[in-house]
């Protein structure tokens, strides 16, 4: 397969902040691996693109027995049922319908991310802000994966961060992708780089070497574009890569069901489709899709904070990383994701 990825590999470049773009087809060629101003195997740390790598786990101990999605949180975690919270279920959590999207405010969820017990004892505390028997999406943007993450320490009795490694990233050959690094790891990390006043200070925070150790399964992944797109590839291949079952295909088809049909989150304000981990495509009058115009109604990945981003694209047998350095969401590097996509699925539409 000929694709010439010229305009897509532009944009990426124009920006000047250090980069990483990955385009891969399902039958394993690899169409695009580019690094801007950054080293080839640099790591990225790539916000809520994370999320599906968690969920992905959750999934699969679904499938083999040792999680029920409908079982209350409680079920696995007693202490969460404080506050009104016993009857919201592993589902709720994946669909993002527990009503409860921070653990009180949402810097304090972000300056306590990096501290296990710490934000684990503030969700046990917490109580829902919305309530009713089907609350609308309210995106956990941080406690998503300490939620999930200490699910999976009650049932496995091992760290959330190991159970990843042998469940998914080993097999999977994802020898650049760890969940919190190691000293030794630190040098390979890509620093973001922000402009003034808020995108500073963030970009600062997100630098220092204890955020970057911590495992922070909502957001904190570290890894390459290379790794990002061959996780999105293995998926397009129904869990299978290189000959090597990673999953089980009915986990991704059940983190791909659809849980909502493109309503306003509220807690991000913005027209969402969600599955039951991962993203869905919106349809293509939505403007603010990062997955582009141009995606087929069936693309299903995950958005993190604008500045990285990683999808597949069954209808196409494309899978997509892109990572950046760029520490501040904001309308136009939402734009330019989007941008990114459409250069890309141009060229392959050919």
């Amino acid at each position: 397969m000929s694709v010439d990825l010229a305009e897509a590999e532009a944009l990426v470049r124009e920006r000047g902040i250090p980069a990483q773009l990955s385009v891969q087809h399902a039958d394993g060629q690899v169409l695009a691996d580019l690094a801007v101003n950054c080293p080839a195997d640099g790591l990225f740390w790539i916000f809520s693109a994370s999320k599906p790598f968690v969920g992905l786990v959750v999934h699969e101990l679904i499938t083999r027995g040792d999680l029920d999605i409908d079982a209350p949180v409680a079920d696995y975690w007693p202490e969460f049922a404080h506050g009104g919270k016993g009857h919201i279920t592993l589902r709720q959590v994946l669909q993002h319908r527990t009503g409860m999207p921070t653990a009180g405010h949402p810097l304090v969820d972000i300056l306590t991310m990096p501290s296990w017990p710490v934000l684990v004892r503030r969700i046990e505390r917490a109580k829902p802000r919305f309530t009713g028997p089907a609350p609308d999406p309210a995106y956990q943007f941080v406690i998503y994966g300490h939620l999930l993450g200490e699910v999976v320490q009650r049932v496995t009795g091992e760290p959330v961060a190991r159970v990843l490694d042998e469940l998914i990233l080993r097999p999977l050959g994802a020898h650049d992708t760890h969940l919190g690094l190691t000293g030794a790891q630190l040098p390979r990390a890509v620093s973001f780089v922000g402009g003034t006043g808020d995108a500073r200070a963030v970009a600062a925070f997100l630098n220092r070497p204890h955020v970057r150790r911590a495992v922070i399964p909502a957001a904190g992944l570290s890894t390459t574009a290379h790794d990002l797109a061959r996780f999105y590839r293995m998926l397009l291949g129904g869990g299978e890569i290189d000959g090597v079952r990673v999953v089980a295909q009915e986990s991704i088809e059940r983190m791909r069901e659809p849980s909502s049909d493109g309503g306003v989150d509220r807690f991000i304000g913005l027209p969402m489709r969600w599955g039951q981990g991962f993203q869905l495509a919106l349809p293509p009058e939505v403007a603010t899709d990062p997955f582009g115009t141009l995606a087929s109604p069936n693309t299903f990945g995950h958005n993190g904070s604008d500045c990285c981003i990683g999808w597949a694209d069954p209808d196409r047998g494309i899978a997509f990383g892109y990572l950046t350095a760029r520490a501040m969401r904001s309308a136009e590097q939402n734009r330019h994701l989007g941008r990114v996509a459409d250069a890309v699925l141009r060229a392959v539409d050919g």
